[in-house]
């Protein structure tokens, strides 16, 4: 019977820690979705218009441009349209192997 050695075997394990954590880390994806229909839309249909947020008029009397949009993370696109994900980034798993949806930021 061949045995391993203890340098394949370090090696091997560190390749399973490594991807498990890269797992953890990745996002989900994410898409501008118009809420009401759930249509996907382009980005900057989710980004307002100048870094500031909400609707009304800018200190020079313009008005300042609302979001149609709103990100939806996870799921799939069919016929431009999403379903299987969530508006909520917490509600989506997006783990892998051993990871656990404690804590947060």
């Amino acid at each position: 019977m061949r045995r391993l050695r203890s340098s394949t075997v370090v090696l091997g394990g560190m390749g399973v820690l490594a991807a498990t954590i890269t797992a953890c880390g990745s996002e989900p994806d994410k898409r501008c979705v118009d809420p009401l229909t759930r249509e996907q839309l382009p980005r900057y249909e989710c980004d307002s218009g100048s870094g500031g947020s909400g609707s009304g008029t800018g200190g020079s009397g313009t008005a300042v441009a609302t979001p149609r949009g709103s990100y939806y993370y996870g799921g799939s696109v069919s016929d431009n349209k999403v379903s299987g994900g969530s508006f909520n980034k917490t509600a989506v798993d997006s783990g892998g192997f051993g990871c656990s949806r404690t804590g947060g930021g």
